[in-house]
């Protein structure tokens, strides 16, 4: 009777969490006025009913959890990368970052776990690598997956086995190392990048992304913890508690979406602009920006940009990888009230834009004959794999 007590309040927490959400999502896409912000959100927002709907099945047939809880957790990795893109989205991009935060650091701290390491200068490389941090954990878990399988094939892998016999151990080990990268860097950024993501008011969406991730995945350790020491009978049963659990989260955090990601701003900026619902679904589920992050973040020849930095009186030169697309040149422009005209002016002389005709090296040249190189600079080299 409390089983069946259980699974009824889990189904209606289940189905009203994703009405609710599916509901937030249609008024987004109705009022789709700020694509390049709500493509975001609303990938954001489906993990209500993505985790709801996996969290009952996997409660109602526990035989099959595995495949349920496989997608709940891609979507997690997925979930953290858009909410770091969002954030620098919400900034501007990388180039408004690297040049509003330029010759400024994270100093060591306790609470960032950096007290035993220099500095962290803020520049194209710390932008980098916080993509990086939120990319790999999306490339990483389709691969755990894959493993997964194989060792659930062979009788190798049950959930909540703590066994250095079972694949479980191992498996549980990698995923949080790369989970906790993903977090780790969701943080600095959110620390570095804090002045600057204040109009956005970033504490509500931060903490609430934070909460259902955390309760995702940690409150899934403790519990099969808590059948490892005794305090639960079975790891089919923290199994149970855990879904059960996530159905009654998922509902709470519907709720939370509405006030972190309100659909009304987005409807008051401009009523004649929401038009087409399928075209603003298939743009906000569509992968190619990933696709294009991906390739640009790891591959070391997709774009090259040289920084200038002055010290101690003297030009110094490197090397990194910040993006500056044509694209987000617009949303710099779009930004530059709040930022200021001379951030943007300095940031983007146009005497260093480079012609689609000019050669890598011959570019490299005339930029380092710029005089205009005294503050930071940034230099866009064509890419065979940009976009038209």
């Amino acid at each position: 009777m409390a089983q069946i007590l259980f699974i009824l309040i889990a189904f209606a927490c289940a189905l009203g969490a994703s009405c609710l959400a599916i509901w937030h999502i249609y008024r987004h896409l109705i009022n789709y006025t700020e694509p390049i912000y709500q493509r975001y959100i609303v990938r954001i927002i489906f993990m209500v009913p993505v985790f709801s709907t996996m969290s009952f099945m996997s409660l109602v047939t526990s035989n099959k959890s595995i495949y349920y809880n496989s997608v709940r957790e891609v979507y997690e990795a997925w979930v953290i990368y858009n909410f770091l893109s969002l954030c620098l989205a919400w900034v501007g991009g990388p180039g408004v970052v690297v040049t509003s935060l330029s010759g400024q650091s994270i100093k060591p701290s306790w609470f960032l776990m950096t007290c035993c390491l220099p500095p962290m200068p803020l520049d194209g490389r710390f932008i980098r690598r916080c993509k990086q941090g939120g990319l790999q954990f999306i490339i990483l878990k389709p691969i755990l997956l894959v493993v997964t399988f194989m060792l659930y094939a062979k009788g190798r892998y049950r959930d909540g086995i703590f066994d250095t016999k079972q694949g479980y151990l191992y498996v549980t080990i990698i995923y949080t190392i790369s989970y906790s990268l993903a977090l780790y860097a969701l943080v600095l950024f959110y620390v570095a990048c804090r002045d600057l993501l204040q109009p956005f008011k970033p504490v509500p969406k931060f903490v609430i992304i934070k909460s259902v991730v955390f309760l995702t995945y940690w409150q899934g350790v403790l519990v099969f913890l808590a059948a490892k020491l005794g305090i639960i009978k079975s790891a089919e049963e923290a199994a149970d508690v855990q879904n059960f659990a996530l159905c009654v989260e998922m509902a709470i955090a519907a709720v939370g979406h509405l006030y972190a990601f309100p659909y009304n701003h987005y409807a008051d900026m401009n009523r004649d602009a929401s038009g087409d619902l399928r075209g603003s679904l298939i743009h906000a589920l569509s992968f190619n920006d990933v696709l294009h992050d991906t390739v640009h973040q790891f591959a070391p020849t997709y774009h090259d940009y040289i920084l200038y930095s002055t010290e101690d009186g003297g030009t110094t030169k490197y090397q990194t990888r910040a993006i500056i697309s044509q694209q987000e040149m617009g949303v710099v422009q779009n930004q530059s009230h709040m930022l200021g005209s001379s951030i943007i002016d300095d940031a983007y002389p146009s005497s260093l834009y480079s012609s689609e005709s000019e050669s890598p090296n011959s570019a490299r040249k005339r930029l380092k004959e710029s005089e205009s190189t005294k503050s930071v600079s940034l230099f866009d080299v064509p890419s065979p794999f940009s976009q038209s």
